[in-house]
């Protein structure tokens, strides 16, 4: 898939056991960085005891769609750390204000190589057609098809 990648990983506790019909409207649509922020309010991830669901990943990686200001400061707000590559302009445009456009953000080359783990799953989960095509007609289908596949795979 071009433009918004399928790969942008919540890596910690969240990512195996959290499926969640936002999940979907991220990954599969080339608005994603618009759903950035929703899907990140969405998730809740039971714990093993008693407790609150947890709400927030330890770390999100990213590819450059997700590099945006908004998303960036989003994150830093929330204290969620992150991986996110930045794009070309935003380099140049950076090198370009001299020493008033800042420094770069941090970028972690060994974590963000953790990415195709997550992507590699995704591809795995697009083998099945109903999920590729979003045949279902409600979200709810979908997710119980996304969480068979997973509970298969897993098996």
């Amino acid at each position: 898939m071009r433009g918004v990648s399928t790969t942008d990983a919540l890596i910690g506790t969240l990512a195996p056991r959290s499926t969640d019909s936002a999940a979907h409207s991220l990954w599969s649509s080339p608005a994603g960085c618009t759903q950035f922020t929703t899907l990140l309010d969405a998730i809740r991830v039971p714990r093993l005891g008693v407790g609150h669901p947890r709400i927030r990943p330890a770390h999100v990686i990213g590819d450059k769609g997700y590099s945006s200001k908004a998303i960036r400061t989003w994150l830093r707000q929330h204290n969620i750390t992150h991986t996110i590559p930045e794009r070309a302009d935003q380099i140049a445009n950076r090198l370009r204000r001299g020493r008033s456009g800042g420094r770069p953000p941090s970028f972690d080359k060994q974590l963000y190589k953790r990415r195709n783990v997550v992507e590699r799953c995704f591809n795995r989960l697009k083998q099945w057609r109903g999920i590729a095509t979003r045949y279902d007609k409600t979200a709810e289908c979908y997710q119980a098809a996304v969480t068979l596949a997973s509970l298969l795979m897993w098996l």
